[in-house]
């Protein structure tokens, strides 16, 4: 599938997905097809431009919908995850009071922490963080499930951790946060690019994710359940629209991004998220085996395949994460070093400097995956 990606034609082995992806032809096309068309207009008029806009954001939400397992009229779109996970949380704490309770996890990105520990300071709530066990990587369901209780509103957990691939087991939590009468939602931002999902048969209240991990532009992409929808009260002007999914759509949305948006998720569903999951799979295998074999190299997370994506973090012995990163780039390997956001999971880890992380996208290839293990080969002492 490379040729479908122009930004990958200049030699370098990309190991940076986890942070976002390069775009696919499909999603650029689109874009720059839509900005010559004069269909850049807005929503809500009486003329061609106008509702070209109105019916290319009710398609993208079928499209983005079929992808997610979700009905599209929960689909709302926004910058990016972080800042549609502020808006939600700003709009749920006007009905929390002292004393109630948030259920995080410390196997989370900070825009799946931080966002509810603000909000809930202004309320005087509090957010409780399940630890996971930093041996394995894992996060066992039953972490989580013990810190619900009667004053439990929310639990704010991740489909896939973006630093240690792990992806945990999301039922239990699910079923345990509803029997408590407490809503879940959870970060699908990792996850989504490796794995198909069905949001409908998974249950939770709200879903987050980022096209720009899956291929698109830099943008969000928010899932509310039906009941929710209307019946929270988000933060907007008074002339935007009342009902969902506009409401949560503050400003003038951004077409060209939608367009994108709309194109990444058809690429997703045309070559199907498992095909590609199982070729990530086959990549990530030898990688994966390869860093556990090597004496100066310590994986952090999962040291199996088994339920995690193609992403793994790690430290090279006498060498800080920022200048095995720089050497790897000299070479022509582009890696992510530090924290990549995960603030909680690093602590935990107790890894100040952060380590490295390599995430295998669809257009990695065998040469990529040699071409990074030759270059810490080159590190041994």
């Amino acid at each position: 599938m490379r040729e479908r990606f122009p930004g990958i034609g200049d030699e370098w082995a990309r190991f940076d997905g986890p942070a976002g992806t390069q775009m696919v032809e499909s999603a650029i096309d689109a874009m720059a097809d839509f900005m010559r068309s004069g269909d850049n207009a807005n929503s809500g008029g009486h003329f061609a431009a106008s509702s070209a806009c109105t019916g290319l954001q009710a398609d993208a939400r079928r499209c983005v919908g079929t992808l997610l397992g979700a009905d599209p009229d929960g689909i709302v779109f926004g910058a990016n995850m972080t800042t549609l996970n502020f808006a939600l949380t700003r709009a749920l704490a006007r009905d929390w009071s002292s004393g109630d309770e948030i259920v995080g996890t410390r196997l989370d990105h900070d825009a799946n922490v931080t966002p509810w520990r603000l909000a809930a300071a202004d309320r005087r709530a509090v957010v409780r963080l399940a630890e996971f066990d930093v041996a394995t990587g894992r996060l066992d369901p039953a972490a989580v499930t013990e810190l619900i209780g009667p004053r439990t509103q929310w639990v704010a957990i991740t489909g896939a951790s973006n630093a240690l691939g792990t992806i945990p087991d999301l039922g239990p939590v699910i079923d345990a946060a509803h029997a408590a009468g407490a809503r879940v939602l959870v970060d699908g931002v990792h996850l989504v690019p490796h794995v198909r999902v069905d949001v409908t048969a998974l249950g939770c209240d709200a879903f987050l994710t980022s096209p720009y991990k899956w291929y698109g532009p830099h943008a969000g992409v928010l899932w509310l359940a039906p009941d929710l929808r209307d019946a929270l009260t988000p933060y907007k002007v008074r002339p935007a629209p009342d009902t969902a999914p506009g409401r949560w759509e503050t400003g003038t949305p951004a077409y060209e991004e939608i367009v994108g948006i709309r194109a990444a998720a058809a690429f997703l569903l045309e070559v199907g998220v498992d095909q590609i999951g199982r070729r990530e799979a086959a990549l990530f295998r030898p990688l994966l085996d390869e860093l556990l074999d090597m004496d100066h190299v310590t994986v952090h997370g999962p040291r199996d395949h088994d339920a995690r994506t193609p992403t793994v973090c790690f430290s090279v012995a006498g060498h800080s994460p920022d200048d095995v990163a720089a050497y790897l780039a000299v070479r022509g390997v582009a890696v992510w070093s530090g924290n990549y956001y995960a603030v909680e999971t690093m602590d935990a880890l107790d890894l100040g400097d952060g380590a490295i992380r390599a995430g295998i996208s669809c257009y990695t290839t065998e040469h990529g995956v040699a071409r990074l293990l030759d270059g810490l080969r080159e590190l041994a002492p």
